[in-house]
């Protein structure tokens, strides 16, 4: 286009030329007009002859402004061309980094609940022990034709005893390792299934118990049992991780032992509420507006890798298809609160 747009400029001034030339020329066949006449003639012929060197000029400038145009396009392409692949190396690098906050919190899970099964399957291997014993006392009493009423008797109580303990830890052993599994598959798979709220809630928390003894902290739930939702118990759980963790990390001061609790509610549309509050140190009027925002941590090489809030605020707008507002001030707490559907929205 540019092509055929100089040309047809060229083949315009080859008219205008010939026009000139033709101007020129009658200027020349007015010697016998008067002076006036031969002067406007030759003023007019002179205005248009600048005319066309002056429209000349102004094609030359525009190719040189066109050509240049073009070379900023193009640098232009290559610039964005650049930009777009930064920007989809820095998303991947993220999505990386986002995995392996959710398996570092996973990996606490694992820890928390093989320090839990590990009292239970203790006692149950302590009772076992100790009935093995008394088995071996009373086999060893028998062998020598020696037991009494007496003996029977204080073996069955030691059996009664210890069987009981054995299979009452036993039991909390597979509830704890049932707990994990579920959660272990709901974090991993993002599958979506209908779930009991305050199960749920307990199951994520037994991995975190550890942690909070270990801090001296308290943590109270208060959820209705018999309350349900159809979504994804794996994004909730994972909210629940971060909410804690962030206390733990940033809430508090070394020795410093807090409370933290967790409330449940369900509105008359259908909306689940869940509010999670400390009462820790509180979060700086500064940061309140970057809190969500990826790598920002005020706990730099100290704990905090500035990704758990955000991806709270991620899995809470996407899979769990709710809103979270926070509120805070400084040294009297935070308060999440997180509102979705019971009913979770159709995705695809």
């Amino acid at each position: 286009m540019a092509a055929e747009g100089k040309n047809a400029g060229f083949n315009l001034f080859d008219a205008e030329e010939k026009a000139l030339a033709g101007a020129e020329a009658l200027v020349a066949m007015l010697d016998d007009a008067p002076a006036e006449a031969r002067d406007g003639v030759a003023t007019l012929t002179d205005a248009y002859r600048r005319s066309i060197r002056e429209q000349r000029r102004l094609v030359r400038v525009s190719d040189r402004q066109q050509a240049q145009l073009a070379r900023l396009n193009q640098e232009l392409g290559r610039r964005t061309a650049e930009a777009e692949e930064a920007l989809s190396r820095l998303k991947d690098a993220q999505e990386t980094l986002v995995q392996a906050e959710k398996l570092a919190s996973l990996g606490a899970l694992v820890g928390g609940v093989a320090h839990e099964i590990n009292t239970p399957v203790g006692i149950a291997l302590s009772c076992a022990s100790h009935l093995a014993d008394a088995t071996a006392g009373l086999k060893a009493l028998f062998a020598a034709d020696n037991i009494g009423v007496d003996d029977f008797e204080r073996y069955l109580a030691t059996a009664s005893d210890t069987a009981r303990l054995i299979v009452a830890n036993c039991e909390r052993a597979a509830n704890l390792i049932r707990s994990f599994k579920q959660v272990a598959v709901d974090r991993t798979s993002a599958e979506r299934r209908r779930f009991n709220l305050a199960a749920t809630i307990d199951e994520t928390l037994v991995s975190l118990g550890p942690r909070l003894k270990q801090a001296g902290h308290r943590l109270m739930v208060a959820c209705p049992p018999e309350l349900e939702a159809d979504g994804y118990p794996g994004a909730l759980s994972q909210v629940l991780t971060n909410f804690v963790m962030n206390s733990v990390i940033h809430g508090y001061d070394d020795g410093v032992a807090g409370t933290l609790s967790v409330t449940v509610d369900l509105s008359s549309e259908g909306m689940i509420r869940l509010v999670y509050r400390d009462d820790g140190k509180g979060i700086a009027d500064e940061h309140k507006a970057r809190i969500f925002d990826p790598f920002f941590t005020t706990r730099r090489g100290a704990g905090g890798s500035g990704l758990g809030l955000h991806i709270v605020y991620n899995l809470v707008s996407g899979p769990l298809g709710g809103t979270l507002s926070v509120e805070s001030t400084l040294g009297k707490g935070t308060t999440f609160t997180l509102v979705f559907p019971a009913q979770a929205a159709d995705v695809g």
